[in-house]
């Protein structure tokens, strides 16, 4: 039996609406994961649930019991604490951030990666956001990511929050499957030289086409804002600024694109 939650005003409730802002997602050190495949892919990266939210005429019963079954095998004790609530239609309608969300919500201790922690095989590809603002680029981002089984994706001085609930959704959960990692520029250009990987820097001013480039040695994407570009110190410091040649009359594409096309070009290269 579950308890069983009917009123938008239950302080539950209303507490997973004020996790929609960052700063409150940090204070509580929550974070909202939404739909049965992010749930599972959460899961299967030992991400701590705490609350399971989930409404029967969305998702049955069993439903969540199966998805939750290979978990409680392995983490007896730990599933013990999760608290799960059935919620009316009403009531999941206020805590879902999409349609077709599959019926559950849960809330979760993120896994905070740093560059200290960030374990690296012996030639690395990485992915390199500088001042990424849109949840949808960097959900998108990190779906480029897992589909390109890069070792690692590193956001630096970020204008979103990795977690926000709209980069977990857009990323279909890929955010739990790559090691993701916030941090400055300068960090981040300190930590890739002391690892002896190439940094190759997207730019409109580049002076070598992006499929000239050799990315066979340890290698990271360096990916500015559509607005912007990267900034002077990316530019100054990298191995190599790269350009992808446009054919058309605009000099910029959306920044999820011009990653899959750079990241791709590199997995080619590494076959």
């Amino acid at each position: 039996m579950y308890e069983i939650i009917t009123s938008t005003q239950n302080p539950k409730i209303k507490n997973i609406q004020k996790l929609d802002k960052s700063a409150e997602r940090k204070s509580q050190n929550l974070i909202i994961i939404e739909g049965e495949i992010e749930l599972n892919l959460a899961l299967s990266a030992n991400i701590e649930i705490i609350n399971v939210f989930f409404c029967k005429e969305l998702i049955p019963e069993f439903k969540v019991n199966e998805i939750f079954e290979t978990y409680k095998k392995n983490n007896v004790n730990y599933f013990n604490k999760i608290q799960f609530f059935e919620v009316s239609k009403p009531v999941f309608d206020k805590i879902a951030y999409r349609e077709n969300s599959f019926g559950i919500v849960a809330l979760a201790r993120p896994i905070i990666t740093t560059l200290n922690t960030l374990k690296l095989p012996k030639n690395p590809l990485l992915i390199v956001l500088e001042s990424v603002e849109k949840p949808g680029n960097l959900g998108a981002i990190l779906r480029t990511a897992d589909a390109a089984n890069v070792d690692a994706v590193i956001i630096c001085d970020p204008q979103t929050d990795i977690f926000n609930p709209n980069a977990v959704r857009a990323s279909i959960g890929c955010v739990f499957t790559k090691p993701v990692v916030a941090c400055t520029s300068e960090e981040a250009i300190i930590f890739l030289k002391s690892k002896n990987i190439n940094m190759y820097a997207t730019a409109l001013t580049a002076s070598k086409p992006y499929d000239e480039i050799s990315y066979k040695t340890p290698s990271a994407i360096i990916l500015g804002t559509e607005a912007t570009g990267l900034s002077k110190i990316w530019l100054e410091n990298a191995t190599q600024n790269i350009i992808i040649p446009m054919q058309g009359k605009i000099d910029s594409m959306n920044v999820s694109v011009a990653t899959a096309i750079v990241i791709f070009e590199a997995i080619r290269q590494r076959k």
